[in-house]
């Protein structure tokens, strides 16, 4: 250590920050230790034979160095610190428009926590990011290899802590999110970040101290005014040194959380590792390469550090679980949302990439063909000719970087104005009362502020503190507030989109099968498409790929307007939106669990029906999916015998109106289309009926049991029980389970009252009256809405008594006073509302057909149960007998024609003289005319 440090370059730094340290303490403390080991690690990064070339990710001025330090030197061979299984992926950036993520994705996990699936990680690129022009230097130069050394996606899983229930995250949550409402800042979804260059304090207190110091709000705009600007213009070393102190600095002041310790320090002896294989196994010198990583990871103190480092760490093997890869759209909210930065300061930094280009006139490097990017300018002669710059021995720039103050920018009073007045029409635009008046106030402001800050030129945070100050005035007319739009007019949020040659075949399999629409469905926006089957019968086959991503796609992504696809249902005309560019990510990451969306489709519906969790209800709601979407009795049949299974170790009735509602839609189905029906249906008829025969005496007395429950059972038991007794079930069970059924809940009561109407165990003459009892008996008046509710529930099983239900109700409103029934009739209303708002539309569409339809004739109108009904004709004593029977028939010949015609007589009639006694045909067949009489009696 002593040669090291006699030999070095800061030595002279060394002592300065020795003397100064023993000024400020008195003598030896941490203070000390911690400024001198900045320096070494300063040092010992600096003379390592194979470059670092530190970085932060998204910094225009990481970017800038990178493109300059990449036409001076001309590596060979570029390790970066990305995920190493990412590399195929990197050749179809030049299909996208940036911002994209390349992103690796499990459905499937083996060897991880269950809760923790699916696993997803991104790892987003920008143009204005140091990693996008290493990654475009390495594809487009001729001769270069770019190996990527950072651990595989499925060690950042395996490195998490193997708690029960522990969801992973790599990043700390230093920062509030921002305040972006779009769903652009949810791109990346629940995906785990990964990024080069995680450079922010890790100590709370350190960046509070920065941030008050600094005078800024956050650490963004610290980053920006403290790091970036001073560093845009400045030479390599001088960036490489400062990027080193800076990390340095943070990992010697990060807490002492020994997880995160251990996972920082196994990816550096990771990344050491793979480059030492490679090395050995290509024989690439050291001094043609360059290794691009995060200035946190260039300040390493592992073992393994370096190209003589030790060889002592062990890479683990892979997990079982299989990893899918792709490119999905990303943006600037995204970044912002999932790594914890300011709103706008993606925006913001790549406005600062541009001016940076154009102060420096540095070329930078663009994939060849890259969607949304400017043409590259061709590189100069002196750096095309491939002879790269001589490296030059180290020198101290820290120093003179440290001493020398900051650089205060002119006042550029063009830009600054420019910004006011385009705030002021952006403002008015979205209806805000802004007037020039306010862009002068903006632009003053904003000067203002920049002075209270220590800085002569004011800052785009600076100018968006000036605008809010200005113009918002404590509302928000519009969509968007001020904040939003200075961030949009600094560059506005950037969404990137996958082309179509980089789309998995899944997601190019869609568009082309939904060529025929003529839309342009991978721009973002919703595209309205019009389908007219009758005409066009090739659009079909379009209908049926967007009911099945209707199915497995986000809300939005594909919305019917008009059109149904319902059992036994096809629509001729059918109307669209569709929003398939936007969620461009969600169609990406169906790719990953098969080549076409039927067989995802299959795939999910399998595993709905086969999950731990999964009830009968479940089950059949994936058979009706399955009839729906792809059209075939194989995956329906199967998932139908599951159904089965489910429902016979099941021992509750929570999924029961599910169960009937599907069941009776696909027992309908089957009758309509098939000539007869499949087994599993039948034997889930038979098993249904036993099922709910032994549950119901049960069910009618539970408190968790609803009444809506009970009212499904009795639906699924009347309506199954003429198809289950022609199987072979037995009408016993369900005698058996009325007789074991003492309910004693007032809904449930009235439900069991109407089920006995049904099985015509109680008239309807007996239920009138038990109602009527209920309205003459004082105590049980309050009660009485509850007993409607429960025959408002037997509509279900029994939808013949909507009639009796009107007049039950209609009964109450006549008898009961106004005390009585005022303070019970929101009850009435809440709980049809409540319990019975499906069936209520039965009960009103009954109510309107037996009351009057004009209000005049509501004043003569008798309701039908209380009309005196025709007394009959009374019958003679004769009439009863043979006699008056045939009497009767005598008196109507046409009847007695017919009837003869019928029996085969042909003679002709004969009838006693003057007696009234029949006729004589009759009379001499008597056993004719008494079957002929009790026909007729009958009738």
């Amino acid at each position: 250590m002593s040669a090291l440090i006699e030999g070095s370059p800061f030595a002279a730094l060394r002592g300065q920050l020795q003397d100064a340290a023993a000024e400020f303490t008195g003598g030896e403390d941490a203070l000390r230790g911690i400024l001198l080991g900045i320096v070494d690690d300063v040092d010992r990064a600096v003379r390592e034979p194979l470059e670092i070339f530190p970085v932060c990710h998204h910094s225009p001025a990481s970017a800038v160095a990178m493109a300059r330090r990449l036409r001076e030197k001309q590596p060979k061979v570029v390790y970066l610190e990305l995920c190493e299984d990412m590399a195929p992926l990197l050749s179809e950036l030049r299909n996208c428009r940036l911002p994209v993520a390349v992103q690796a994705f499990a459905s499937e996990v083996k060897g991880f926590p269950a809760e923790w699936a699916p696993l997803s990680v991104v790892a987003p690129i920008t143009e204005a990011s140091a990693e996008y022009q290493a990654i475009a230097y390495a594809l487009e130069t001729p001769g270069v290899e770019l190996v990527l050394v950072d651990r595989s996606t499925d060690h950042v899983f395996q490195w998490q802590p193997d708690a029960p229930g522990t969801a992973p995250d790599t990043e700390p949550e230093t920062a509030p999110a921002p305040s972006a409402t779009e769903e652009e800042a949810a791109l990346h979804g629940d995906a785990v970040g990964v990024e080069i260059g995680d450079l922010r304090p890790r100590f709370a207190e350190l960046e509070e101290h920065l941030l008050r110091h600094g005078r800024v709000r956050h650490w963004s705009e610290w980053w920006h005014q403290y790091v970036e600007l001073p560093l845009g213009d400045s030479d390599h070393d001088t960036y490489r040194q400062v990027m080193l102190l800076i990390g340095s600095l943070f990992r010697r002041l990060a807490p002492g959380d020994t997880h995160r310790v251990r996972v920082d320090e196994d990816r550096e002896r990771y990344m050491w590792t793979r480059m030492r294989e490679h090395l050995a196994a290509t024989g690439t010198d050291p001094e043609d390469c360059l290794y691009v990583c995060g200035a946190f990871h260039a300040s390493s103190r592992v073992e393994e550090f370096g190209i003589h480092g030790s060889d002592t760490f062990r890479i683990s093997p892979p997990s079982g679980s299989t990893w899918q890869y792709g490119l999905i759209p990303s943006s600037h909210a995204a970044i912002e949302v999932q790594f914890g930065l300011a709103a706008g300061s993606v925006s913001i930094a790549a406005t600062q990439w541009a001016k940076n280009l154009k102060r420096t006139r540095v070329q930078p490097f663009r994939l060849s063909g890259q969607a949304g990017a400017k043409k590259a300018a061709k590189p100069r002669k002196d750096l095309a000719a491939g002879v790269p710059v001589a490296p030059e021995a180290p020198s101290d720039r820290l120093s003179g970087f440290l001493q020398s103050p900051p650089v205060l920018d002119r006042l550029d009073e063009a830009e600054l104005l420019g910004w006011s007045v385009e705030i002021v029409r952006s403002a008015r635009r979205n209806g805000y009362l802004a007037s020039t008046a306010d862009a002068i106030a903006v632009f003053e402001t904003s000067i203002l502020l920049a002075g209270m800050r220590d800085r002569a030129r004011p800052t785009p945070y600076d100018f968006q503190d000036a605008a809010v100050t200005c113009i918002e005035k404590d509302t928000v007319p519009g969509r968007r507030d001020v904040r939003r739009l200075v961030e949009i007019l600094m560059g506005g949020d950037r969404i990137g989109q996958v082309g179509y040659e980089a789309l998995p075949p899944l997601a190019r399999d869609v568009h082309d099968r939904l060529a025929p629409l003529d839309l342009k469905l991978q721009q973002r926006g919703v595209r309205r498409a019009l389908l007219d089957m009758s005409s066009r019968p090739e659009l079909r086959q379009c209908s049926d790929v967007l009911w099945m991503l209707r199915r497995l796609m986000p809300p939005g992504a594909a919305r019917p307007i008009m059109g149904e696809r319902e059992l036994g249902k096809q629509s001729v005309q059918e109307s669209w939106d569709l929003a398939l560019g936007t969620h461009q990510r969600a169609l990406i990451e169906l790719g990953y669990e098969g080549v076409s969306i039927e067989q995802v489709l299959e795939q999910r519906l399998r595993r709905a029906a086969y999950a731990p969790g999964a009830t009968t209800a479940d089950v059949l709601a994936a058979v009706e999916d399955a009839l729906l979407h792809l059209r075939g009795d194989r995956l329906a049949d199967e998932l139908g015998t599951r159904a089965l299974e489910v429902l016979a170790t099941e021992r509750s009735v929570d999924g029961a109106p599910e169960v009937l509602r599907r069941v009776r839609r696909l027992l309908a189905y089957y009758r309509i289309t098939r000539p007869v029906l499949p087994s599993w249906i039948e034997s889930f008829a038979t098993t249904g009926y036993a099922h709910y025969c032994t549950l119901l005496p049960t069910a009618f007395t539970d408190e968790d049991v609803t009444v809506r429950q009970v009212s499904a059972m009795l639906g699924f038991l009347f309506s199954m029980e003429s198809l289950a007794l022609s199987l072979g079930c037995d009408r016993t069970q369900l005698d058996l389970a009325f007789a074991q059924s003492h309910p004693k809940e007032h809904a449930r009561v009235a439900l069991l009252w109407a089920a006995q109407v049904h099985l015509g165990r109680l008239s309807r003459a007996e239920l009138r009256q038990r109602c009527d009892d209920l309205l003459g008996n004082p105590l049980v008046v309050p009660a009485y809405p509850r007993y409607l509710s429960g025959f408002l529930h037997a509509l279900e099983p029994v939808p013949q008594l909507a009639d009796f239900v009107v007049e039950a109700v209609s009964n109450a409103f006549a008898r009961l006073p106004d005390p009585v029934l005022l303070p019970w009739l929101p009850t009435l209303i809440t709980t049809l509302r409540a319990e019975g708002a499906d069936l209520t539309p039965l009960l009103i569409r009954e109510a309107g057909r037996i009351f009057p339809g004009r209000l005049a004739a509501l004043d003569s109108w008798v309701p039908p149960w209380q009309a005196v009904p025709q007394s009959p004709v009374p019958q003679t004593a004769a009439g009863n007998g043979t006699e008056g029977r045939s009497a009767l028939l005598a008196a109507h010949p046409e009847t007695c024609d017919s009837l003869a015609e019928l029996l085969g007589c042909t003679g002709p009639w004969e009838t006693a003289a003057p007696a009234p006694g029949g006729a004589a045909l009759l009379g001499r067949h008597p056993e004719t005319a008494h079957a002929l009489g009790a026909l007729l009696a009958g009738v």
